[in-house]
């Protein structure tokens, strides 16, 4: 009986779902007080903050014009500080 995949194509397919599965052998969780959350969670909690605190120091020294639309601005703000974060806290 075959599969439909030649012997070459079958290997490769083994090693590639072999290579996938190994990246969720363990998640990347942080304990906090007996309970484990995800990391990315704490790195999105500190992007927000991060923009919240350029958005006070902004508007506090008369530049918050810079910031033109703010409903791009801001998300895409909030995910720069995220993923430096994420790579800074817990990829280094």
């Amino acid at each position: 009986m075959s599969s439909g995949l030649r012997p070459g194509r079958h290997a490769w397919a083994i090693l590639i779902s072999c290579a996938t599965l190994t990246a969720c052998s363990a998640a990347p969780s942080v304990g906090v007080l007996g309970a484990y959350f995800p990391d990315w969670l704490f790195c999105i909690a500190g992007g927000v903050l991060l923009v919240a605190c350029v958005h006070v120091l902004l508007s506090r020294s008369g530049r918050g014009a810079w910031l033109a639309p703010p409903a791009i601005v801001y998300p895409a703000l909030t995910v720069l500080f995220s993923v430096a974060l994420w790579v800074a806290g817990f990829n280094l």
